[in-house]
C-alpha cells in the first residue's frame, strides 16, 4: 500500500502532500521534515529507495523517491510494494504532469494545485495504484478539464442572462413610474389651472 505522496523542493518546502492514512497535521509536518532530511543528504548516484520513517512503520516502511531538477517526488509505501514498480510509478506520474502542463515546473505545482491533485487521483486512489497508462491518465484529465470549462461557460451565460432580465425589468419599471408621474401631474395641472384663471381674472 502507498501511505503517502510527498513533493517538496530542494529547500524542503512542500508543494504537494497526500496522505492515505489518518495522520494529524503536526505529525505530517514532522514526517515531511524527517523524510527531507533522509533524501536531501543522499547523492544523486545513490540508490533511490531506503528504509523509511520511524513515524510510519519503521523498517516495514520504504521511502522511494526521484529527484528532478528542483523537486523531490517521494512515495512512502509499505513492504508489500515493489521498489522498482514504485520508481516506475513515479515516472508515470511525472510524465503525466509533463504532458498536462507542457514541461511541468515547480510553479505549475504551486498555481495548479487542484489540477495536480486531480492527476494524482487518476494514478492512485485510497493508497492503491489505479492507472499506469499515461495516455489514459492525460485523457481523463483533459475530459475533466473540458467539463469544468463548459460548466464555467454555462454559469457565465446564465449570469449574463439574469443580468439582462434584471435590466429589462428595471427599464420597464422606470417607464411605468415615469408614465404614472406624468399622468398624475397632468391631471393635477388640469384640475388646478381653471381655478387659477378664475382667481386672477384672466380669461381665454
Amino acid at each position: 500500500m502507498i501511505k503517502s505522496v510527498l513533493i517538496f523542493n530542494n529547500h524542503g518546502k512542500p508543494r504537494i502532500t497526500k496522505f492515505y492514512q489518518q495522520i494529524d497535521i503536526g505529525t505530517q509536518q514532522a514526517l515531511l521534515q524527517e523524510i527531507y532530511s533522509l533524501v536531501s543528504k543522499r547523492p544523486d548516484t545513490a540508490c533511490n529507495f531506503l528504509e523509511g520513517s520511524q513515524m510510519l512503520g519503521g523498517k516495514d516502511t520504504r521511502v522511494i523517491y526521484r529527484h528532478y531538477a528542483t523537486l523531490y517526488f517521494v512515495f512512502v509505501v509499505d513492504e508489500s510494494e515493489s521498489e522498482l514498480g514504485i520508481l516506475d510509478l513515479i515516472q508515470v506520474f511525472v510524465e503525466s504532469l509533463d504532458r498536462c502542463f507542457e514541461n511541468v515546473c515547480e510553479l505549475d505545482l504551486i498555481f495548479h494545485f487542484e489540477e495536480v491533485h486531480h492527476i494524482l487521483s487518476e494514478v492512485i486512489s485510497g493508497g492503491m495504484v489505479l492507472e499506469t497508462n499515461i495516455s489514459e491518465i492525460v485523457s481523463a484529465y483533459s475530459e475533466a478539464n473540458k467539463l469544468k470549462k463548459r460548466s464555467g461557460a454555462i454559469a457565465t451565460i446564465s449570469g449574463s442572462g439574469a443580468g439582462a432580465v434584471a435590466r429589462d425589468l428595471g427599464a420597464n419599471l422606470a417607464n411605468t413610474v415615469t408614465s404614472t408621474l406624468q399622468n398624475t401631474l397632468q391631471t393635477t395641472v388640469s384640475a388646478t389651472f381653471p381655478t387659477f384663471r378664475r382667481n386672477t381674472g384672466f380669461n381665454t
